[in-house]
This record gives C-alpha cells, sequence and structure tokens, in this order.
C-alpha cells in the first residue's frame, strides 16, 4: 500500500489552522539533569565575552582520552552522553574552559 504525500499540501491548505485542528499536537520533552554541586567561577563576570567554551573529555578504557570544545553546554553534555552509552568509555566530563 503506498501513502501520498501529504506534506506540501498540508502546509498550502491548513496553514492558517491551528496544529490541533488538522490532528497533530505538540509534545514537550523532559529532560532529566544530575543533581550535582555547581561552583560560581570567574567566568560569569567578564561582560565582554560572548559566549562560553565547554570541554568534553572522554576517558575509554583501553587509556586513551579524546577532548571536544563546544560553546553550547547543552550540545556538549549531549555529546557526553552519547559517549557514555559506549561500552569502551570509562568516563566522560564536561567542564567550562573560558
Amino acid at each position: 500500500m503506498r501513502l501520498p504525500l501529504v506534506c506540501a499540501t498540508i502546509s498550502r491548505e491548513v496553514s492558517h489552522r491551528p496544529l490541533s485542528a488538522i490532528g497533530m499536537r505538540t509534545v514537550k520533552k523532559s529532560v532529566t539533569k544530575k543533581n550535582t554541586r555547581k561552583e560560581k567561577s570567574a567566568f560569569g563576570k567578564d561582560r565582554r565575552r560572548k559566549h562560553h567554551h565547554w570541554l568534553v573529555t572522554v576517558y575509554y578504557a583501553d587509556g586513551e582520552k579524546f577532548g571536544r570544545v563546544y560553546t553550547d553546554r547543552d550540545k556538549a553534555s549531549r555529546f557526553a552522553d552519547r559517549q557514555r552509552s559506549s561500552p569502551v568509555v570509562k568516563s566522560a566530563r564536561v567542564s567550562q574552559v573560558s
């Protein structure tokens, strides 16, 4: 059974109607975060700074170490969570570097 493509027709025909009227609804995603002690750093006091840098350090079971820098804390924590799910990763940390 072939399903017709309705994406293009929905956007033209019902663009003025709310999503609930066409059978769609918005779903809120909840994110669980660890409760850790957050120490205040001097990084937040610099008003010239446009963005901060977050270093994700991944430690592997064979002793190797890997690091990647992000400017968005959420992206850094999501990368660390993805790495933690791997069986060869011993630990992954997110730390603010600037």
